[in-house]
């Protein structure tokens, strides 16, 4: 499981732009006044051998009694309510305000790690600007520029060393690993689309609470199964709403832990509801998921109560919302009725024997230069991508490394073309296939 990181802090002191720093990203809007983030703000972070969520929050105004910055302040309480540690973000070139002293003495009275962080430091000598920080009383000031990048891999290790030293609730998750043939699923989708309902159908017993209100599955429950001599670890998880409507204590922990269940299974079950169609959200989820890298099987349930004309509606909206998604297959489902979830294990058990697919490089290499015998790759400039050979670089997802010269140049369409070549060679279905090109390089280029 990873370790979650809140940032926290006083509005324009440079929480996004690290978090764009933590997250190799620029998701987090970043412009020179106070007040740009409201909502809280999820990521991965990855930095050396550090795996992480990280967390973005907007300016923290504790006492704050009404208005927006009050709903800031719910944003802020709950991400440091769902961190393992919160870095407090501070102005190393304003100083101290009582704005944060206020946002001290809340941290103070908690009783979670804390890292203090001292930003735009660039080019200040570490001594007496940092000295008044102290005065907050929780320990070390440490200097970082997010924006440059100064002291950043050594305030993540201060941060989490402390937590992963000996902590097996941090041990990191390999779902490309197999482990004694459990396969672990996730069922996953927004609120109140069945997903409790569903796994107790499976069970047979009211195992989960199902409700017919939305936020009724607060965290991500894990359900030992064995369906036809296969075992498996079931994962029920909180629905994911709009982040701007995530304020509830009830969802406290709901977008850490679904993150996490899906980062951490083998094959997610993406549940949606075919009274409401396809939505924004849906797809937001889906698209989480295959950067995740995780296999996946998509199901319509609630499939018995709406007619003819709106069941058209909702495939057409999965073909134009969910494309991407097109390598998955797609089930039409009632989990109250019991109808139609039979042939969902099938599509289980191929999507996950497909995640974890063994290639050979003479297979592979094969299938490459047949492919481009049959399409030849365009044309760049004086210069055409010669593409040579192929291996296997990976499992959960399948992925294949194309070496050659000149790869730059191949395009996405390419790619592509490639992808169906060796879904169709190997029979993949219901997981993502990643296709990296390497350029060889030339020895006697800079001589």
């Amino acid at each position: 499981m990873k370790p979650v990181i809140a940032l926290v802090g006083r509005p324009n002191v440079g929480k996004s732009t690290l978090f764009n720093r933590l997250t190799k990203s620029r998701d987090a809007i970043v412009a020179d006044f106070a007040g740009l983030t409201r909502d809280r703000h999820y990521g991965d972070g990855h930095l050396g051998k550090y795996d992480f969520i990280v967390i973005d929050t907007g300016g923290f105004e504790p006492t704050a009694e009404s208005g927006i910055y009050k709903e800031m302040a719910k944003q802020t309480r709950q991400a440091v309510a769902e961190a393992d540690v919160v870095i407090f973000v501070l102005d190393a070139r304003q100083g101290l305000s009582a704005q944060d002293h206020d946002i001290g003495n809340y941290l103070r009275r908690l009783s979670k790690p804390c890292l203090l962080v001292a930003n735009k430091a660039e080019g200040m000598q570490e001594g007496h600007q940092l000295v008044e920080f102290f005065e907050l009383g929780l320990g070390q000031v440490h200097a970082v520029s997010a924006a440059h990048g100064q002291g950043i891999r050594s305030m993540v290790e201060l941060a989490l060393d402390p937590l992963l030293a000996g902590n097996e609730d941090f041990a990191q998750d390999d779902p490309s690993a197999e482990e004694d043939g459990v396969i672990r699923l996730a069922v996953a989708g927004r609120p109140n689309v069945g997903k409790s309902t569903l796994i107790n159908t499976w069970l047979g017993e009211e195992r989960l609470v199902a409700f017919d209100m939305p936020g009724t599955t607060r965290d991500a429950i894990h359900v030992p199964l064995e369906f036809k001599g296969q075992r498996y670890d079931l994962i029920d998880t909180a629905g994911l709403r709009r982040k701007g409507k995530v304020f509830e204590a009830i969802e406290k922990f709901s977008v850490v832990k679904t993150l996490q269940a899906i980062a951490s299974a083998n094959v997610v079950l993406l549940l949606l509801d075919a009274t409401q169609g396809v939505t924004d959200q849906d797809a937001h989820i889906a698209g989480y998921i295959l950067e995740s890298g995780r296999a996946v099987v998509l199901a319509i349930n609630k499939w018995d109560a709406i007619d003819a004309y709106q069941r058209e509606l909702v495939q057409r909206s999965i073909e134009s919302r969910l494309s991407f998604l097109k390598f998955a297959k797609l089930h039409l489902i009632s989990a109250q009725k019991r109808t139609g979830l039979a042939p969902v294990w099938d599509s289980i058990g191929r999507a996950y024997k497909s995640a974890f697919c063994k290639m050979s490089t003479p297979v592979l290499t094969r299938l490459l230069l047949e492919s481009v015998q049959f399409q030849s790759p365009k044309r760049a400039g004086m210069f055409r991508p010669k593409l040579r050979y192929a291996h296997q670089g990976g499992m959960n997802p399948p992925i294949i490394v194309v070496h050659g010269n000149s790869l730059d140049h191949v395009t996405e369409s390419y790619k592509r073309f490639l992808e169906g070549r060796f879904r169709k060679e190997f029979s993949l279905e219901g997981t993502p296939l990643r296709i990296e090109l390497k350029t060889s390089h030339n020895p006697y280029k800079d001589d």
